[in-house]
């Protein structure tokens, strides 16, 4: 057993490694890096339920994502306007989402409440996409035209491009609005705030899975290099309360060390898979945790 001083957690050292990899493998073909799940790993199971968790959590991102993301980039599926226009909204609600993690939510039932409902909220959206065979039948599969994204446009009003031999278009003031609030709760929860952007990507704004993949996984690992700063510079201003803030480096770089394998992995079989399919495993991910943490508040 692997004591970790910092978040008071006694485990084998290989059990994050292993746990990251597996579900880093499934959550990334959807663009997720999957730190929504290992926080009610390390809440549920390894006891971990302080501030702390948060920002190691995003320390898993850090070391995980850029396997995932380099992948992506490599076989030319990178929507570039999506990724400046994420990043731009995620990093200021990043900040403002440490705040509140602090201020309202250091009580671990609380906390679980709210992360619940925002992933119940979440796996709703992307079940009722599932079922709607428009959107399904849509983005089935890649083989009508080229599976390389081609920019169309990029201004303050809208962006576009062309994938599978169709053009997609989107409200750039919109995604960036979208991109703000979704900061704030991905700051709060301590996934970087890209990773919860998929799903609503997917769902709401119509935009492929093949796509949104690189450009959220891209958005989710700046904005939890800016959030780690954040919650390392402020724990400076609890170190009285005796309140761990500050991330748990050795913990969140073993979860990470597996997540590289696992993204890398999963972003290589994600043109293999349906997005249909794709979409249920999200979504499944979603409803299992959520539903999870909100009955565990009322019982």
């Amino acid at each position: 057993m692997t004591h970790f001083p910092v978040s008071g957690v006694d485990t084998y050292w290989w059990l994050p490694v292993v746990v990251a990899f597996v579900i880093s493998a499934i959550t990334s073909t959807g663009g997720l890096s999957g730190a929504f799940l290992l926080l009610p790993f390390q809440v549920s199971v390894l006891g971990f339920t302080g501030p702390a968790v948060s920002p190691t959590n995003l320390v898993f991102n850090i070391v995980a994502i850029p396997s995932g993301v380099y992948r992506y980039w490599r076989e030319r599926r990178m929507v570039w306007p999506l990724v400046w226009t994420v990043i731009l909204g995620t990093l200021p609600g990043v900040f403002l989402g440490a705040i509140i993690r602090i201020k309202l939510f250091s009580n671990p039932a609380v906390f679980k409440l709210f992360a619940g409902l925002v992933l119940l909220y979440l796996g709703i959206r992307l079940l009722i996409d599932v079922i709607n065979k428009k959107a399904t039948q849509a983005n089935s599969s890649a083989n009508r035209g080229s599976f390389i994204v081609r920019q169309l446009e990029f201004s303050s009003k809208r962006f576009g491009y062309e994938f599978d031999g169709e053009q997609h278009f989107a409200s750039s003031k919109g995604l960036f609005l979208l991109a703000l609030i979704v900061g704030v709760v991905g700051g709060a929860y301590g996934i970087g705030g890209g990773a919860i952007i998929a799903p609503f990507l997917v769902a709401v704004f119509g935009l492929p899975v093949y796509t949104v993949a690189g450009a959220a996984l891209m958005g989710t690992c700046v904005t939890s290099i800016a959030g780690v700063i954040y919650y390392t510079i402020i724990a400076r201003f609890y170190a009285d309360t005796g309140l761990a803030i500050a991330p748990d480096w050795a913990l969140g770089a073993l979860f990470g060390v597996g997540g590289a394998a696992g993204m890398y992995i999963g972003a290589r079989m994600q043109r293999f898979m349906p997005a249909r399919f794709i979409k249920i495993i999200i979504a499944a991910c979603l409803l299992f945790v959520s539903v999870k943490y909100v009955v565990d508040f009322f019982v």
